[in-house]
């Protein structure tokens, strides 16, 4: 076991606030416009998106659906 320090009651300096970096709650509520389609999609696209959804608990078309949304926000940037 490791042996713990004692408290000295002496001040701690350099002490700084931590970037807020938590999304708000607004940022998690929000609902982007989205459209339905109908599309196919390989076998083996659809497997793994469902496991990888499965161990995440989670859609695995909201997977699929971050990704595209993923691949269009770096292609307009």
């Amino acid at each position: 076991m490791n042996a713990q320090k004692p408290y000295t009651h002496e001040p701690i300096n350099d002490i700084r606030a931590a970037a807020d970096i938590l999304p708000t709650p607004d940022d998690l509520a929000y609902r982007e416009d989205s459209i339905k389609i109908t599309i196919t999609l390989s076998r083996k696209s659809v497997e793994f998106f469902k496991d990888e959804a499965t161990k995440r608990q989670t859609q695995y078309q909201r997977m699929i659906r971050r990704l595209l949304d993923s691949y269009v926000d770096a292609q307009s940037s």
